[in-house]
């Protein structure tokens, strides 16, 4: 049997169903045992409600989710923020996040006490009833937005996000420019968010990054700082894709036969911690949605806001892992602030 070059592991096809433990392939790699140094992200879903019900969402997000982040785990977030000073970036996620009512909260508090914050935004949200003034509490915060935008052509888009999602989103960039996001020399950065339109892993950053920047600067004159490429997680609504298209098996094999140790170093789990909805905290957002929770080091591990007053309990202790893992470490890597390697 044939072994990829990159990985020395077996060159599967559709009819193989070989999928190696993805531990076992860290220490093939000499990458194991995979360990979390200090937090410096802490990242925070604040719930599945969303304006929109992408075909690749990981989330499973949509508009009659129910599961909404309310005001006393947000109360307890910021506790744990305030006591974990090595905490440096807050990450906002959905769902949508602006639709949670104490995101507004989130953001203000996070930033009074000096740290940099992220909207996960997906721009419709921006035209959603009840969201007045949403752009200008972004700006006035200096909020950094990373947006999702599958492509910079209606037909793509749509067919991803829903009919009308590319007019609105292009609006809502014209919007966020005159803001002054995006620009250069602005302290408002706008960083777009790229992921396949199907069951393949995205090409080089550096290269369609450029490409963005012509085609929306000269249809839309529109501004970005720059594009980050998100390989689709094989989970919840694109696992369901996969399935349902018979390319689950082909798509796992795509990932494992391209593993790229250089990712691992990297890899966001390394510095983040994830906190759901509810409290609970995660390795990383993918972990959660599939309700991996931390690993146990001892007989009760701490996995949630109450049970700690910081995020520094948790450096040196092991990443829980799973064979969707293998997404993050595929060719030139997949994280929340885009590619690797």
């Amino acid at each position: 049997m044939a072994t990829h070059p990159n990985t020395q592991l077996p060159v599967l096809n559709d009819s193989m169903v070989v999928r190696p433990d993805f531990n076992m392939v860290l220490r093939a790699h000499g990458c194991a045992p995979l360990l979390r140094e200090e937090v410096t992200t802490l990242q925070i879903n604040v719930g599945k409600r969303c304006n929109q019900a992408c075909h690749h969402c990981h989330v499973e997000a949509g508009p009659k989710r129910t599961e909404v982040m309310l005001a006393e785990v947000a109360d307890q977030i910021l506790r744990v923020l305030a006591a974990s000073p090595a905490v440096q970036v807050v990450d906002i996620t959905g769902g949508a996040p602006e639709l949670n009512p104490n995101f507004r909260r989130l953001v203000t508090e996070s930033r009074r006490m000096g740290r940099r914050v992220i909207d996960r935004c997906n721009l419709t949200v921006l035209f959603e009833r009840d969201m007045e003034g949403l752009a200008d509490f972004l700006a006035t915060n200096e909020v950094e937005i990373i947006a999702s935008l599958p492509c910079y052509t209606a037909e793509n888009v749509d067919k991803q996000r829903g009919h009308g999602v590319f007019d609105k989103s292009i609006a809502a960039l014209r919007w966020l420019n005159d803001l002054g996001y995006g620009k250069e020399d602005s302290p408002l950065k706008l960083s777009l968010a790229y992921n396949p339109l199907g069951a393949t892993l995205p090409p080089a950053q550096e290269r369609l990054e450029a490409d963005y920047k012509h085609e929306l600067r000269a249809h839309f004159d529109i501004e970005f700082s720059s594009l980050l490429t998100l390989t689709n997680m094989p989970i919840k609504r694109f696992a369901t894709f996969l399935q349902q298209s018979g390319k689950k098996e082909a798509y796992m094999s795509l990932l494992v036969n391209h593993f790229n140790a250089s990712t691992v170093p990297g890899l966001m789990c390394r510095t983040l911690l994830s906190v759901g909805w509810d409290g609970q905290f995660y390795d990383c957002d993918f972990n959660q949605m599939l309700d991996i929770g931390l690993k146990a080091e001892n007989e009760r591990p701490k996995r949630s806001i109450w049970e700690t007053d910081s995020t520094s309990f948790l450096t040196g202790s092991p990443i829980a892992t799973a064979s969707h893992c293998f997404g993050c470490t595929a060719g030139a890597g997949s994280s929340c602030a885009g590619a690797l390697a």
